[in-house]
């Protein structure tokens, strides 16, 4: 009977453990959640085959390049940094607009590489991109 109590106990102990852990995991990962919510979105979400002809073939880089200038502009506008400078690593310190900007470049970067991930076929296995079939539904005849 004192076996069943020590393994009880333990058992109540392992629980805890294991729940210390997840909410030392969840103070973790919960500061870069938006950037984990970027790259799955880019990753899984998005059918880069058919972007990738947007983009390169029917000249949509120009207007990611443009929606990437005006996200730059009003980030730099609506949330200045504290001191008015961005640090990098604790070694560079610049300004507001140069911060944001590198800030920018470096979420188009991972936007690009998901694509370049989800091109090579890496994650082929987790996407299903299949077309709706078409109906007369609407009426066409």
């Amino acid at each position: 009977m004192e076996s069943l109590t020590v393994l009880l106990e333990n058992l109540v102990n392992l629980i805890e453990s294991c729940w210390d852990v997840a909410v030392a995991l969840f103070h973790v990962i919960a500061p870069y959640a938006a950037l984990l919510a970027w790259i799955a979105f880019w990753t899984l979400a998005v059918n880069w085959e058919k972007l990738y002809v947007v983009l390169v073939k029917q000249g949509g880089m120009v207007g990611v390049g443009l929606i990437a200038a005006v996200m730059w502009l009003i980030w730099c506008s609506v949330a200045p940094p504290n001191g008015g400078s961005h640090e990098f690593f604790g070694v560079i310190t610049v300004g507001n607009y140069l911060g944001k900007f590198v800030f920018v470049s470096f979420l188009f970067t991972i936007m690009f590489l998901c694509g370049a991930v989800q091109l090579s076929g890496c994650c082929d296995k987790y996407l299903c991109f299949e077309e709706p079939a078409e109906s007369d539904a609407h009426g066409h005849h």
